[in-house]
């Protein structure tokens, strides 16, 4: 018996479902302290350089119809430039994040101002140390949650009871994937790439039983920063140096779109750390 060839969704098959992200330009980014393998406070960062790569950045998402909304930065907040790490949004429902490290610690009720602002009616405190996106992503029946390095496991009881939304949490143990959006990239409702490495052998378990058919990515990849990464459904957004993951999703039918954001990475960050996705 000749065996089933699998039917790879083709990019005409895949739809783009229109976003509202949050950004923060970074007028004040810079490397001034180490909290990550990936920050080096000797190495030069060219602050010009960073804000053309995030104006691109900014720039690719508003080309492909999604919305940008942006929040003002603030001096002496250097980290506030990637988003992702300021909330976690489902629903409209807005959770705040509360950073590990002093140095981020003012973003939090910086980013919860925001909201505030801006008319979400639903906004938790955290109770418990969380970074936002970095650490929860919204997956359509859950939400993945890694711990390890920076949130609190308590965090995910805490966006279980919040969201009402089943929270599956995921241990990280490689010091340069400190947070979930490093190692692992959500690109839609069914599928997610994501290095095995990066995980604890019981949290690469539960990964092979979700998601059975997901995107390896190689170390080369994953070191590029290649999963941290941005999905509409149908575009991709990764740093452009992951060209073997770019491949990997040209043959599953995504289209991948390369960015080049080097100067942010010298902070540990890059597509989604800057993008704050705004459901609902």
């Amino acid at each position: 018996m000749i065996p089933e060839t699998p039917l790879v969704p083709s990019a005409a098959q895949r739809v783009a479902i229109p976003r509202r992200y949050l950004m923060c330009p970074p007028d004040h980014f810079a490397v001034t302290y180490s909290i990550n393998p990936w920050m080096d406070p000797e190495e030069p960062v060219d602050a010009s350089l960073a804000a053309r790569q995030w104006e691109a950045l900014r720039d690719a998402y508003l080309d492909l119809g999604h919305q940008v909304d942006s929040i003002k930065p603030i001096e002496g907040l250097p980290d506030m430039v990637f988003a992702a790490n300021g909330a976690t949004v489902v629903g409209g429902k807005v959770l705040g994040a509360a950073f590990r490290n002093d140095e981020r610690k003012a973003e939090g009720p910086a980013y919860m101002e925001w909201f505030r602002k801006n008319g979400f009616p639903q906004i938790h405190d955290p109770q418990f140390i969380n970074e936002g996106e970095g650490d929860f992503l919204y997956a359509g029946d859950w939400i993945l949650a890694g711990h390890g390095f920076r949130s609190d496991p308590n965090a995910h009881l805490e966006a279980q009871e919040f969201f009402g939304m089943p929270v599956i949490g995921l241990r990280l143990v490689d010091p340069r994937y400190y947070h979930l959006d490093t190692a692992l990239a959500v690109l839609d409702k069914d599928t997610v790439a994501y290095f095995p490495e990066a995980f604890s052998p019981g949290s690469q378990a539960v990964l092979r039983t979700l998601y059975p058919d997901a995107v390896i990515a190689t170390a080369e990849d994953a070191a590029a920063f290649g999963l941290n990464a941005v999905s509409d459904g149908l575009h991709v957004l990764l740093p452009q140096a992951a060209t073997g993951l770019a491949a990997q999703l040209a043959e599953r039918g995504y289209e991948p779109i390369g960015m080049d954001l080097s100067e942010l990475l010298k902070a540990g960050g890059s597509v989604k750390c800057c993008t704050l996705e705004l459901r609902g």
